[in-house]
């Protein structure tokens, strides 16, 4: 009897961390993929998009490899300010960039408001799937998000005030470089918080003991999330 309880729990176990596994590589995989629909509707990219475009105009590296670069160099960040990366930290700088790269290359430009637009929304939307997906997985935050927890934590300033100057900082510095900064960047500054917020409800994973697992707060500002 024991022995069957004993196998049962560890099969519970071994799905829930499969589970949590695919959530993490599913999830990361649509971000690419989100961020190469935002740069084939052409209005704008979202704000560390508009970094990596900006960089990839200037270096003649595809963005994706430039994203990868880029998430790394941050992650050296966390260094000094004593984060501790995980599973999720480091798959995030390379799965996000090769998925967005290999959709790039399945995707051609659109052109014409009618079919620029709904790919835009439809990039914003799948952005909010993909971070409810990979945060509910809970394997670590992304390497920018971790700069900005640490930040946070080191400043004693909200997270809100050092996500906006972070990203007003990479959307200033990416446009000047050549990246899209347009409608699109608007849109999802406005619609992302509520989306993630949305979508970690939707994707929340229980405990292994059936207790629910709290991924987000009750309101949009209190969600940790990658830009």
């Amino acid at each position: 009897m024991r022995q069957s309880t004993t196998t049962r729990g560890g099969a519970i176990v071994s799905a829930h961390l499969t589970r949590r596994l695919l959530y993490l590589y599913i999830g990361l995989a649509l971000y690419g993929v989100s961020s190469a629909l935002l740069v084939r509707g052409g209005l704008g990219l979202e704000p560390w998009g508009v970094l990596h475009q900006g960089l990839a105009e200037r270096t003649g590296l595809t963005i994706g490899v430039v994203s990868i670069i880029v998430g790394a160099a941050v992650l050296l960040l966390w260094i000094p300010i004593r984060q501790r990366p995980g599973l999720g930290t480091v798959s995030n700088v390379f799965v996000i960039g090769i998925a967005m790269d290999g959709t790039l290359a399945l995707v051609p430009d659109v052109s014409g408001l009618g079919a620029q637009i709904p790919v835009m929304a439809g990039g914003i939307v799948l952005n909010g799937v993909a971070t409810g997906l990979y945060l509910s997985a809970r394997f670590g935050p992304g390497p920018r998000d971790g700069l900005m927890t640490g930040l946070h934590r080191l400043t004693g300033r909200s997270i809100r005030l050092v996500r906006t100057a972070i990203e007003l900082a990479v959307v200033a510095t990416g446009s000047v470089l050549g990246g899209s900064v347009g409608v699109g960047t608007v849109a999802y500054a406005l619609a992302i918080g509520p989306l993630a917020q949305l979508f970690l409800r939707v994707f929340a994973i229980s405990e292994r003991d059936g207790g629910s697992t709290v991924v987000a707060g009750a309101t949009p500002k209190q969600a940790i999330l990658r830009q």
